[in-house]
């Protein structure tokens, strides 16, 4: 059975567990049930009816957050030549070539994001031990492999993350600072709704959104009518 602490056990008894929250009433409701002395982060959690062991019911996609996320997205580069210099003018927190393989390799893994150049992904196969249990390994998919560096550089500082679906159908995805103000928390909300609809999977078949919940780092997870956030609209 799993123990919680006083604080949170009261916490749950102001909630309906027979209530379908609104998107504004689960806002406005974990706002008000924070009692923790930092900012505590707002997080979607989804579960989608798809079976990720089905290699086209996969989703991976990303998505900016347009009122950000509240925090300063580091971000390291990996290339060579003149791209080096557009990265240090497009606001990269750390810029290199091997010598940051290097370092990587030696166990530097301070930034939140890490964007190389095709060009050089050969070099950085290396790096996948290091990379990957951190989910920092670039991709693609992610949009952190690419040649247009000030794209990127410019959408991750501004907000822009990725999601991807879990082994048991469910997305977990952090979309801002609980401080927020509501409406910037139901924009960004918006955004990932609209980004998963956007890119649900071809092998997608029946029912594809069973449950949303939102929660704060230390709050609980409050229902939300699904129904209600696809007819949402911005207020």
């Amino acid at each position: 059975m799993v123990k919680h602490s006083r604080r949170f056990t009261e916490v749950l008894q102001k909630l309906d567990k027979n209530v379908l929250y609104s998107p504004d009433q689960a806002l406005e409701l974990l706002q008000k049930l924070s009692s923790v002395k930092f900012i505590e982060t707002l997080e979607a959690h989804i579960s989608l009816g798809l079976d990720p062991k089905y290699a086209d019911q996969q989703l991976r996609a990303t998505v900016v957050l347009p009122k950000g996320l509240g925090k300063d997205i580091r971000v390291a580069v990996i290339s060579q030549g003149n791209n080096l210099d557009i990265a240090i003018a497009s606001g990269a927190d750390k810029v290199g070539s091997e010598d940051l393989i290097e370092d990587i390799l030696n166990g530097y893994t301070n930034f939140d994001k890490l964007i190389v150049t095709p060009d050089m992904m050969l070099l950085i196969a290396k790096l996948g031990r290091v990379l990957g249990p951190r989910g920092l390994m670039p991709s693609p998919k992610s949009g952190t492999v690419t040649n247009d560096l000030k794209a990127a550089i410019t959408q991750f500082k501004a907000g822009k993350l990725e999601y991807k679906i879990d082994r048991t159908g469910i997305v977990h995805v952090p979309i801002g600072n609980l401080s927020f103000p509501i409406n910037d928390l139901k924009v960004n909300l918006k955004a990932l709704q609209d980004s998963i609809e956007k890119n649900r999977p071809s092998g997608s078949r029946g029912k594809y959104w069973k449950s949303l919940y939102l929660s704060s780092t230390m709050g609980p997870g409050i229902p939300v009518d699904i129904n209600l956030l696809k007819d949402y609209i911005i207020g």
